[in-house]
């Protein structure tokens, strides 16, 4: 990679040096790339730099935000082209922060570097764009589990509902327990979503339904408890800052 013009977004940067800090670049051409570069790059906004170097760390020269029309490379009707640019040039502020700060951090602790991944970019600007609109909490929290399902699917994880781990079909009455490496476990049933041993536990009507109307906000308690379980295994069970600091801001706000 030889001064070749990247267009991303920032995921995450660390102190490097006194003016320069270590970037991890979600880009639009090669996945996520770290690289070093000159301090002050913005969060959630599309950037424009170029990249040099051939090792795993490059070199990151002349960052500016990018242009409208460099991002949103798609046709866009003209009656809608309007507010599309000016949700391009608007931030993301308040709670939605959090949300955004999520987002980065599955990303950047989950993907592999250097792997291009177009579409997963696309539905990640996507759903920054829908962070800066007025959301209930109901529309954030679908926003966060639709864009979970389609890194789920970009990193080969198959959310299988329609049979049990032992391929019999969902029993509207049976309790089901969910385990990332098998899937759907059948168990005795316990209070509703807890089990013995710390896994979600569902029972069958409620899969059935989840299977019938995919997220929607009647099924998303459901859901958001299957993919808080996906992600923490895929996390190797550590701890998401951004889910620490929403949580601290919420008990501020009580």
């Amino acid at each position: 990679m030889r001064n070749e013009a990247l267009i991303g977004y920032l995921l995450h940067q660390r102190p490097y040096q006194e003016k320069r800090a270590l970037y991890y670049l979600f880009s639009q051409q090669h996945g996520v790339i770290h690289g070093i570069g000159k301090k002050g790059a913005p969060l959630f906004m599309p950037l424009q730099l170029f990249a040099t170097g051939k090792r795993d760390l490059k070199t990151f020269s002349q960052i500016n935000i990018a242009s409208f029309s460099s991002v949103h490379t798609q046709a866009v009707q003209d009656d809608n082209a309007a507010n599309v640019d000016i949700r391009h040039q608007e931030s993301i502020t308040g709670q939605h922060q959090y949300a955004a700060l999520y987002l980065n951090e599955i990303l950047w602790r989950l993907l592999p570097t250097e792997d291009p991944m177009p579409i997963l970019w696309q539905h990640y600007q996507n759903s920054l764009d829908a962070l800066k609109k007025t959301l209930t909490a109901d529309e954030l929290r679908l926003c966060l589990r639709q864009f979970e399902s389609y890194l789920f699917n970009e990193l080969g994880f198959s959310l299988t509902l329609h049979q049990d781990s032992l391929e019999n079909p969902i029993e509207p009455e049976q309790a089901y327990r969910f385990l990332p490496d098998m899937g759907l476990v059948p168990t005795l049933h316990t209070e509703d979503g807890e089990s013995m041993v710390g896994h979600a536990v569902f029972k069958g009507n409620d899969i059935l339904i989840m299977v019938e109307q995919g997220l929607s906000v009647s099924t998303l308690n459901a859901w958001s408890r299957l993919h808080r379980q996906l992600i923490d295994h895929m996390l190797d069970y550590q701890p998401l800052q951004s889910r620490l600091l929403w949580q601290q801001q919420q008990r501020y706000q009580l």
